[in-house]
């Protein structure tokens, strides 16, 4: 879990280097959600330093590094996420499993006492 709160400071710290956001909106249950800005304000921040000139190639690939690094940590999280539901998912058919093979243990006892006691009145 402690790995996990780092990879959400990561990601905010992220999302904030490549939205340019520093500002906190609200937070919500110890975490801090931030204004989501639109991709091209991105680019007119890139082009406010001089107006008329495209961002620096050196800023086009920092900006794609963390982009990049932001996809990774939300692929990261969403995965585990996958693989915890189908933990889940998996525990409650293995319950299923449980109770279906006892119930099936009980009806076969059931059915084997009934054959027994049929047998018997017809002898």
């Amino acid at each position: 879990m402690l790995t996990a709160e780092r990879e959400r400071q990561a990601f905010s710290s992220l999302y904030m280097a490549v939205t340019g956001d520093e500002t906190e909106s609200a937070t919500t249950g110890g975490m801090s959600a931030y204004q989501i800005s639109s991709p091209a304000s991105g680019l007119s921040q890139a082009m406010d330093g001089s107006p008329g000139s495209l961002p620096s190639p050196q800023q086009l690939t920092e900006e794609a590094s963390c982009k990049r690094e932001l996809r990774l940590v939300k692929n990261r999280e969403a995965a585990r996420e996958c693989r915890r539901k189908k933990k889940e998912y998996v525990k409650c058919l293995e319950n299923r499993v449980a109770v279906l093979e006892k119930q099936n243990k009980t009806l076969i006892e059931e059915l084997k006492a009934l054959k027994d006691l049929y047998c018997h009145k017809t002898e």
